[in-house]
């Protein structure tokens, strides 16, 4: 017997090709949208309406998802300067005590945490491969399983980006003792990828990708192998890899190869829209340019690059380059897509001392301009067919409570402008991902003992440091 269709119905909703009244979203059993109609003012009996605002989901282009249980514990002045050299160690020293168990109960509280603030999707930036110490699992894949068992206890989509990380700068220079964790070689990396895929079909839930840590970790000839791998087994998977977030390591790469990094990877890889350059904070102008045109997606993090003191990504020059972003959470110092759009559009208007910079004559709105830029944006890095609500795309939806004090009376562009720049709230009721509510009345069916899981791996972790 066939299942029949789940049919929605929103006063207004945020669509393909602009807003619109009293719409009505049919969804198939596979999760997909299959067919929208507008101006329904008598939906169907089996209808299920909607009490606030439709929009399409976000999806968030970079996640270290052990790292939102130590979020605040860097945040202690030291006697050595303070900057993302001196943060990295102490993530060093936290991740030591988590094995698999701990992975999946921290990456659960995150998932439903992301799923709640808007994010229906997330590229899990994975470099957490072995054991503490660096021994191997029996499984080399224990801890990727531990990501895939959080996502799926949760409901979010997932694109799960196997990092590829073997030196520890530039120069094939050896790793240190603290990042034995995160090593492979080409033969091993290839062995994990492969045992991946063959667990893990692609599905709605799952996507597969990979990633090089970045141009310290990864040689030339690796970084080839790496990328070959991952196109053998999956040609359009999505290549992700961390570039130019702090001016040392542009630095570095001038000594290195005589080129910046962006420079030295458009002019040795075959950069295109499969890739995701997260962070890219330090760009001249030519490089806005190129990437810009190489259709590749800057993944920006502004809350982070923030927090570690990284400096501001060129977004001015970028987008007037014609320039693909998404928003990713990375450090999960904060998981919300909104201070991450206020906070990206703000970091220029302090650069420039100008206003309302991110926006253009074709759409004059800050709020909508970047809102509907980072939901394509975010697809793309994440290799999905979400970011809008239109026909044969996913049903991946968020509702927005416009009875907020904040949001109410206004209306479209309005509704996004306020939300993003002047709500101190999510205002997220509902969360759809592929056709299944996931959040109701900002709500996770799973919460309570989500929560209660990682309590418990918070305390083992104390206890052990």
């Amino acid at each position: 017997m066939t299942k029949p269709a789940k049919v929605l119905y929103a006063k207004r909703a945020m669509l393909a090709d602009g807003w619109a009244q009293d719409v009505q979203v049919t969804i198939d059993d596979h999760g997909n949208i299959a067919h929208i109609e507008k101006n329904q003012t008598t939906p169907d009996f089996n209808a299920e309406s909607l009490q606030g605002v439709l929009l399409p989901g976000m999806a968030n282009c970079h996640s270290h998802a052990f790292q939102r249980a130590m979020v605040g514990l860097a945040e202690v002045r030291s006697s050595q300067g303070d900057d993302f050299w001196g943060w990295r160690d102490t993530m060093y020293r936290f991740l030591a005590a988590i094995g698999p168990q701990e992975l999946q109960a921290i990456a659960a509280q995150l998932y439903v945490e992301m799923l709640k603030a808007g994010y229906t999707g997330v590229a899990e930036f994975h470099y957490l491969h072995h054991a503490p110490g660096g021994a191997c699992y029996d499984d080399p894949a224990e801890m990727s399983h531990a990501i895939i068992r959080g996502a799926t206890d949760v409901g979010i989509q997932l694109t799960l980006l196997p990092v590829l990380y073997q030196f520890s700068d530039f120069g094939s220079v050896a790793a240190g003792p603290q990042q034995q964790r995160f090593l492979h070689d080409g033969e091993r990396f290839q062995r994990l990828l492969e045992q991946l895929a063959a667990s893990y079909p692609n599905s709605q839930q799952l996507n597969h990708g990979m990633a090089l840590h970045s141009l310290r970790a990864v040689d030339e000839p690796l970084l080839h192998q790496g990328v070959a791998t991952l196109k053998g087994l999956h040609p359009n998977g999505p290549i992700h890899i961390h570039i130019a977030e702090q001016e040392k390591e542009v630095a570095a790469c001038l000594v290195h190869s005589g080129q910046r990094p962006v420079e030295w990877l458009l002019d040795h890889c075959n950069v295109d829209e499969h890739w995701c350059l997260v962070h890219a904070t330090h760009l001249n102008k030519r490089e806005c340019e190129r990437l810009a045109a190489s259709k590749a997606v800057a993944g920006l993090c502004p809350t982070t690059e923030a927090n570690l003191g990284d400096g501001l990504f060129p977004a001015v020059d970028f987008l007037h380059s014609g320039g693909r972003f998404a928003l990713g959470s990375d450090s999960h110092i904060s998981v919300s897509p909104v201070e991450e759009l206020r906070l990206l559009e703000y970091g220029q208007r302090l650069t420039h001392k100008r206003r309302t910079l991110l926006a253009g004559e074709a759409q004059p709105s800050v709020g909508a301009s970047l809102y509907s830029q980072a939901l394509r944006g975010g697809a793309q890095a994440l290799g999905i067919k979400s970011g809008t609500i239109a026909a044969g795309m996913r049903a991946d939806f968020i509702v927005l409570d416009d009875n907020d004090p904040t949001l109410y009376g206004k209306h479209n562009d309005q509704l996004l402008d306020s939300w993003i720049f002047a709500s101190q709230r999510p205002n997220v009721k509902d969360v759809m991902v592929a056709g299944c509510w996931k959040i109701q009345d900002g709500r996770h069916i799973n919460e309570e003992q989500i929560q209660q899981d990682f309590f418990r791996t918070i305390d083992r972790l104390n206890n052990q440091a």
